[in-house]
């Protein structure tokens, strides 16, 4: 065993997945770029499937972190209170919060996204005394039991090990051509014969990651908003992987205008890629007993030290959302220009922010092209229901220089693909 790859391969279990996309071992990274064990550089279009929004090993967030450590400063602590802990709830609230009119608790659980997802479900039934879900086609929440009961994928659902109840699935925006999937919903929640119990709880991706990046419009948003309120249905906004910035906006749903009831953040929250998940709950659905939901982690400092510098560096300005908007007209113009270039290969463009999918007729395609990008050092994966969606979410941070070197990259990678 001469190689980190050799070790990984004898003992880890068969679960592993990405580095099966990217079969080498990495050793090092930098802002938008990643380094393998053999000096070889890479382009990163996929920022740790939306964990590292500010890029690999961010210099600013590194530091502080340097400077906690060498500071003694508490690195477990639980749920005990914490100067860093203190310092990011005070900066969280002061520069995120109330700029926007939003009025939440925060509650610090497990440092999983899926786990802050077990908890905003908990709590909707707890608040409601109703126990049905509403989830949407294409949704991907987590493969804890709680919330892979509201994730739509058959693959993940089939290694639940028994059945997944609890959950009602309804249509995503545009999942059905000419289908007004809100009138259908609020149809359903009308008729005591639609066999659709009264749910506790709505939860819904803005943009839909994982399930191929499908992005819903504000009117829709508004809509499904106004449904929940007038029904005391709590409307619960995944924004996991679409959150912190990756959208234009801090939240996914600030486009919309709509303020959700509970808002479950993770990934990218901690700044650096280290594990904290966050939920925001609206203060009247703070019904909890002390020590109802708990978790040995969720107090992770260094998390807090990290997320703090992140808020301090990119959120107490707009410059920012303005410079992911603006990278994503240079994004989005390529790819459409990619789409025309090969109408038999691509159907569609979709996305918001630096959060975008280019989708191929065939699975199989995105498959063959997302491999030879890495044989070309470009990283990037795929998504949707049978992977047939290439996935580009860069670091929000990245360069157009290197935004422009990677579509080149992908642009060779889909002519060699092509015409092999």
């Amino acid at each position: 065993m001469n190689t980190a790859s050799d070790v990984i391969d004898q003992y880890e279990s068969n679960v592993r997945s990405y580095v099966r996309s990217f079969p080498v071992s990495f050793s090092k990274a930098e802002g938008s770029y990643i380094w393998d064990e053999a000096g070889r550089r890479y382009i990163d279009f996929f920022a740790g499937a939306g964990a590292l929004n500010y890029g690999h090993n961010e210099p600013t967030m590194v530091q502080a972190l340097i400077e906690y450590l060498q500071s003694n400063g508490i690195i477990h602590g639980l749920d005990m209170a914490t100067s860093a802990k203190a310092a990011f709830i005070k900066e969280f609230t002061t520069s995120i919060l109330i700029p926007r009119g939003l009025d939440y608790k925060l509650q610090f659980t497990g440092p999983t996204g899926t786990n802050g997802v077990e908890a905003a479900l908990k709590i909707a039934r707890l608040a409601t005394g109703r126990h049905n879900v509403i989830a949407f086609s294409h949704s991907f929440h987590g493969v804890s039991l709680g919330s892979l009961a509201a994730t739509a994928n058959a693959w993940f659902r089939g290694a639940s090990g028994l059945p997944l109840n609890g959950t009602t699935f309804l249509p995503y925006d545009g999942y059905v051509d000419e289908l007004d999937s809100i009138a259908y919903l609020e149809k359903v929640l009308d008729d005591p014969s639609s066999g659709v119990d009264q749910p506790a709880a709505i939860i819904v991706e803005l943009v839909q990651g994982e399930g191929g990046v499908n992005v819903a419009s504000a009117e829709w948003a508004k809509r499904l908003r106004d449904l929940t309120a007038e029904r005391g249905i709590i409307l619960i906004v995944d924004d996991i992987q679409a959150g912190c910035g990756r959208t234009g906006e801090f939240f996914s749903f600030e486009f919309t205008e709509i303020q959700p009831d509970i808002v479950v953040l993770s990934k990218s929250i901690s700044g650096i890629g280290l594990p904290m998940s966050l939920v925001l709950l609206k203060p009247e659905l703070d019904i909890w007993k002390p020590g109802q939901h708990n978790g040995t982690f969720r107090g992770n400092n260094l998390a807090f030290v990290a997320g703090l510098k992140a808020l301090e560096t990119f959120w107490q300005s707009n410059k920012l959302s303005a410079d992911i908007k603006h990278k994503e007209v240079i994004l989005r113009k390529r790819l459409e220009h990619i789409k025309e270039a090969y109408p038999d290969a691509f159907t569609a463009v979709r996305g918001r922010g630096l959060l975008y999918g280019l989708v191929c007729r065939e699975a199989e395609m995105a498959k063959r092209i997302t491999q030879r990008c890495f044989n070309e050092e470009l990283i990037i994966e795929t998504a949707g229901a049978k992977d047939e969606v290439i996935k580009f979410i860069p670091a929000l941070t990245i360069s157009e220089a290197t935004i422009t070197e990677g579509l080149a990259l992908l642009e060779k990678a889909i002519a060699s693909t092509l015409n092999s």
